[in-house]
C-alpha cells in the first residue's frame, strides 16, 4: 500500500494502482524532462558538431580581376582574371583535428552520465524526506489518538477522585504540542514536494506516491567500491580531456608546418585587330602552386605548450577527483553504517519502551498513579518512532549517495 502525499480521495482502487510508481519510475522522468540533464546532453550533441567543422578542408578562394586600362600583351589586351585556389594543411592535421573533436565529444558525453547520476541522487534525496515526513505525520497522529484516550481517562480518574487535575492539564498541554508538531509537519509538506517535482520538471503540486515502508538491507565490506575509480564517468571524462589535449598538440605542432595551394589563372584576352597572330585573341590558362612559410614561431610554439598544460591539468584534476571520490566513499559508507545500527538500536527501544509502557499504564488504570511517567514514557516512545524514521531516510539517502559514486546504472 502507498501512502498519498498530496490529499487526494481516489474513488477506485484501479486508479490508484494505475498511478502507483516508484523511485525507479520517478528517475526515468527525471531523466526525461529536467532541463539540466537536457541542456548536459545538448553540449554533447553540439561537440559532435565539430567534429565535422574542423575534419574538412579549408574552403577555396575564388577572385575576380577587372582591368579597367587593359594590359597589352603580344596576344591581345588583358582584359579580366577570374582566380581559384585551394589550401591543404601539412599531413595528417585535418585527422589530429578530428580525433581531438572526437574525444572532447566523447568527454562531453561522460559529463552527461556524470550529470545523469548526480540527478538520480538529487531525486532520491528529496524522495526519502517525502517518506520521513509521513512517517511523522503518521506517528504524530497515533500520538494524538492516543493522547485523546490517556485525557479522556484522566477525566475519568478525577471525576471520581482517583485521580488530580493536573494530571488532566499534563495530557492537555502535550496535546496542544502534539497539534502543533502535526501542523507544521503538513506545512513542511509543500515545500519537499516543490522541491522534489521540479527536479522532475513537473508542476509544484503534482502528485507523488512513497513507500510506507522502507528497507535497510545489510550490506557486504566494500559494498561496490571495486567499481569507484573503474567506471566513474568523472574519471572517464578527464581521461578523455587528456587524449584529446594530446591530439590538439599534435595539430598545434602540425599546424606549424608549412601549407600546399594549387590553383588556376584565367584570364580574358581581347583581339588586337591590327595584326594577325597565330594566338591572338587566346585566352591565358595557367596553373599555380603556393606554399605557406610559417616563419612566426611563437603562436604555433605557445599552442603545443598550451595543449601540453593543459594534459597536466587535467591529470592532477583527476588525481584530485579520486582522493575525494574515495574520501566521499568512505565517509558515505560510515553513514551507512552509522543509520544501521541506529535502526537496530531503535528497534530495540521501541520494543522496551512499548513493554515499559503497558507496566505503567496498567500500575495508572489500578491505581491512579505514576501518570506522569506514563506520558513521559509515552514521549520516548514517540521520540525512538521518529528517529527510527529518520534513520532510515538518512540510510537510504546515503546508499543513493554511494551508488551515485560507484556510477551505479539504473
Amino acid at each position: 500500500m502507498k501512502i498519498i502525499i498530496n490529499i487526494v480521495i481516489l474513488v477506485f482502487l484501479g486508479t490508484s494502482l494505475s498511478q502507483a510508481q516508484t523511485l525507479d519510475d520517478y528517475f526515468k522522468i527525471a531523466a526525461e524532462n529536467n532541463p539540466g540533464l537536457q541542456a548536459k546532453y545538448r553540449e554533447f550533441e553540439a561537440a559532435i558538431q565539430k567534429v565535422e567543422q574542423v575534419n574538412t578542408l579549408p574552403d577555396p578562394n575564388f577572385s575576380f580581376g577587372y582591368f579597367i586600362s587593359p594590359v597589352e600583351t603580344r596576344v591581345g589586351p588583358q582584359k579580366a582574371r577570374f582566380s581559384l585556389t585551394q589550401m591543404f594543411p601539412w599531413f595528417g592535421t585535418l585527422r589530429a583535428q578530428g580525433n581531438a573533436a572526437a574525444l572532447m565529444a566523447e568527454a562531453k558525453y561522460q559529463a552527461f552520465l556524470d550529470a545523469r547520476n548526480r540527478l538520480y541522487y538529487q531525486v532520491a534525496a528529496a524522495y526519502y524526506p517525502l517518506y520521513e515526513l509521513n512517517q511523522w505525520k503518521e506517528i504524530e497522529r497515533e500520538n494524538i489518538e492516543i493522547l485523546e484516550s490517556y485525557k479522556t481517562i484522566a477525566n475519568k480518574k478525577f471525576e471520581n477522585g482517583a485521580g488530580t487535575m493536573v494530571d488532566v492539564l499534563r495530557v492537555d498541554i502535550m496535546l496542544k504540542d502534539a497539534t502543533t508538531n502535526l501542523s507544521i509537519l503538513n506545512d513542511k509538506e509543500a515545500p519537499l514536494l516543490t522541491r522534489f517535482n521540479k527536479l522532475l520538471n513537473r508542476e509544484e503540486n503534482a502528485l507523488v506516491i512513497v513507500e510506507d515502508s522502507l528497507v535497510a538491507q545489510a550490506l557486504p565490506d566494500n559494498f561496490r567500491k571495486d567499481s569507484l575509480l573503474t567506471n566513474n564517468p568523472v574519471l572517464e571524462e578527464l581521461d578523455l580531456k587528456i587524449a584529446s589535449s594530446e591530439a590538439s598538440e599534435e595539430v598545434a605542432y602540425k599546424q606549424g608546418l608549412p601549407k600546399f595551394g594549387v590553383g588556376l589563372d584565367y584570364a580574358i584576352v581581347g583581339n588586337r585587330p591590327e595584326v594577325e597572330l597565330p594566338d591572338n585573341g587566346q585566352d591565358i590558362l595557367m596553373p599555380m602552386v603556393s606554399v605557406s612559410i610559417p616563419i612566426f614561431r611563437s603562436k604555433y610554439k605557445a599552442a603545443v605548450k598550451e595543449a601540453q598544460l593543459m594534459q597536466e591539468s587535467y591529470s592532477l584534476q583527476k588525481k584530485d577527483f579520486a582522493n575525494t571520490l574515495t574520501s566521499n566513499y568512505e565517509m558515505a559508507w560510515f553513514e551507512i553504517q552509522q543509520q544501521q545500527e541506529l535502526i537496530e538500536l531503535y528497534d530495540q527501544q521501541i520494543q522496551e519502551s512499548n513493554q515499559a509502557l503497558n507496566l505503567l499504564f496498567t500500575a495508572y488504570s489500578n491505581s491512579g498513579n505514576e501518570f506522569e511517567e506514563v506520558l513521559r514514557m509515552q514521549q520516548q516512545l514517540l521520540k525512538y518512532e521518529k528517529m527510527k524514521a529518520t534513520a532510515a531516510t538518512q540510510y537510504q539517502i546515503a546508499l543513493a549517495k554511494l551508488n551515485y559514486l560507484t556510477a551505479k546504472t539504473y
